[in-house]
């Protein structure tokens, strides 16, 4: 077994893509294939299952992945130990986000990082919501970021970086935009765009709404804030979205936000890591710039 091969295996059960896994170690695909067969058989053991185009763990893989980053973790320890404290920072660092917080909040992360620390690969996964934290406990992400209410975790770190505004959007001409106050009797008949059942957002969106009696009230559901912001540009009805996911369409006058107060939302974009995860100067080096970043102007 050698640590190439585990450095293989470790990717690809992070990208679970074999082309996406070669891009990033500069291996051609068969290099890849070969290399994960010659593991197998060594285990005598199938670590992926192909189902269809859809590559997934088995248990078994999930269980050698445990170990698989424990030794790498610790290699990374050793070898950080040895360097002089003017050594070029380099490695992998896989980060997961959902879409929202990839799109509107880590490129600029991204661009500073790799401007500092160009020899670090970076890996990015884009995980649903509900299986963000679950990926730190895996091992199949080093730092995720999260977009919610405050998370308490009795095995994680979580540090909020900076606080979201949830607003209620609709097209120009919609009637209620021309209203200067708002009343729950006004959304009666109103299609909501919403997220699906399951997902933070649509949490808060229940628990706001849900005290107030709109039997009328109907909805649409999406798993893509763009689905749902382009729907509500076309005229189909409300978005319930993060301010920031709007802000450039309302400069463009193509949305416009209602006069409705989100009550009791506290939101942030927070980053999170395993505690028992030995933090490397790479994953502090991402971790300080996204600090710097995303700063948090107030947290109480």
């Amino acid at each position: 077994m050698e640590l190439r091969q585990l450095n293989t295996f470790q990717t690809v059960a992070t990208t679970l893509n074999f082309s996406r896994a070669a891009e990033a170690l500069n291996y051609v695909p068969s290099n890849v294939t070969m290399q994960i067969k010659a593991l197998e058989e060594e285990l005598d053991v199938r670590l992926f299952d192909r189902l269809g185009k859809q590559l997934v763990l088995t248990t078994a893989g999930k269980r050698f992945l445990t170990h698989v980053q424990d030794v790498l973790n610790k290699l990374d320890e050793a070898r950080s130990s040895v360097l002089h404290d003017n050594e070029v920072l380099s490695g992998t660092l896989t980060i997961s986000a959902n879409e929202v917080v990839c799109a509107y909040r880590l490129p600029d992360v991204f661009k500073l990082f790799r401007s500092r620390y160009p020899r670090v690969r970076l890996i990015f996964r884009s995980v649903p919501n509900l299986q963000l934290k679950q990926t730190l406990f895996e091992g199949t992400s080093d730092v995720v970021f999260v977009l919610d209410e405050h998370i308490q975790s009795t095995g994680l770190a979580v540090e909020p970086l900076t606080k979201e505004t949830f607003r209620l959007f609709a097209a120009p001409d919609h009637p209620l935009v021309r209203q200067n106050e708002l009343l729950l009797e006004d959304f009666h008949e109103e299609v909501f765009l919403i997220n699906e059942k399951g997902c933070p957002y649509r949490t808060m969106f229940d628990r706001t709404f849900n005290k107030g009696d709109i039997d009328s009230m109907s909805s649409l559901e999406f798993q893509s804030a763009e689905a749902i912001k382009q729907c509500a540009i076309s005229g189909i009805g409300i978005a319930f979205l993060p301010e920031i996911v709007a802000e450039v369409e309302v400069n463009r006058g193509e949305l416009m936000p209602l006069l409705w107060p989100i009550p009791d939302l506290d939101v942030y974009t927070q980053i999170s890591w395993h505690k028992d995860k030995w933090l490397s100067p790479i994953i502090l080096a991402f971790i300080e710039t996204a600090r710097e970043v995303m700063t948090l102007e107030e947290f109480c």
